[in-house]
């Protein structure tokens, strides 16, 4: 056992490859550019705002004499901290990146002509535009807006789930707007939220906060060790038979937020490749020992 854990605490030190950083890092910085495009070509001119603390800064941006940018980066600095405390380091670096080339590039992006005055077409294709951008950055372990991991927090001390949180939040940030921009273009906000939240949806394959993992490997301890250790997840040693071959295998099985699911699919790449690697949406989760343990 003292084997294990000492491979553990190797594979969760272990750096990650210059190529899947590189991987990583550039499918963020597109992600938080199309984000960008969506807002500043086809909602920010059209008055159509988005949820969360961009719907925020956007507002702010409207009344001040500020760039949304400026807003967009200074309201999400307190959640890279609770990022790094609540998901880890990697999540917190990732949310940072992206979140700097995303007020970057609204501010290259500012002065530049808008695509459209149509409402609706600018409600439209901004929405998908930002709903991509925002689904590729989730997709490869960042965050672009601080909403959700304020959510989390919220959700260990009220008996409401994270998604309930969220849209409570943003349909207080979206109703806003009806007292800034008209009641008309909260109206199209609320439609490029939705629009935005369905393609996210397309991109990464579910939304839903909570996700069970089946793992099937000959290294199960390591991997097992190797996810309480760097995700600070209890998981779940089943029994199982292979139909084909009749051999005795052990499953792993463990819930994890959605934030977490690339950092699981890392763990399991690194330790072995050729595992069975399985993940589904979860519309609940009670009972167990779900909330997170402290990594120390």
């Amino acid at each position: 056992m003292l084997q294990i854990e000492q491979e553990a605490v190797r594979v969760v030190h272990r750096s990650l490859s210059k190529k899947m950083i590189l991987k990583r890092s550039l499918l963020i910085f597109i992600g938080a550019v199309l984000m960008a495009v969506g807002l500043e070509f086809f909602l920010v001119p059209n008055q159509v705002i988005d949820g969360g603390i961009v719907g925020i800064s956007i507002i702010l941006s409207h009344l001040t004499s500020f760039k949304l940018g400026f807003y967009i980066f200074l309201l999400n600095l307190p959640f890279f901290y609770i990022g790094y405390k609540q998901i880890g380091k990697t999540f917190a670096l990732s949310t940072l990146f992206g979140v700097t080339i995303l007020s970057i590039a609204t501010f290259i992006f500012h002065p530049l002509p808008v695509l459209t005055a149509d409402p609706l077409l600018a409600t439209v294709f901004g929405g998908i535009i930002l709903g991509i951008g925002v689904g590729i950055v989730i997709r490869y372990g960042g965050s672009l807006d601080g909403t959700e991991i304020l959510a989390i927090l919220f959700n260990k001390k009220t008996p409401f789930s994270v998604g309930e949180i969220i849209m409570f939040f943003n349909l207080f940030i979206l109703g806003s707007a009806g007292f800034v921009f008209g009641w008309d273009r909260a109206m199209y906000s609320l439609m490029a939220y939705f629009i935005a939240f369905k393609t996210i949806d397309v991109v990464i394959q579910g939304l839903d906060e909570s996700k069970s993992a089946w793992i099937i490997s000959d290294q199960y301890e390591r991997i097992g060790e190797t996810i309480l250790a760097r995700l600070g997840r209890g998981v779940t040693y089943l029994k199982g038979e292979g139909a084909y071959t009749g051999d005795d295998k052990k499953v792993i099985f463990c819930v994890i937020t959605r934030l977490e699911e690339a950092k699981l699919k890392a763990i399991v790449d690194e330790i072995d490749p050729s595992a069975f690697f399985a993940v589904a949406n979860i519309a609940e989760v009670r009972g167990g020992r779900f909330k997170k343990r402290d990594i120390h």
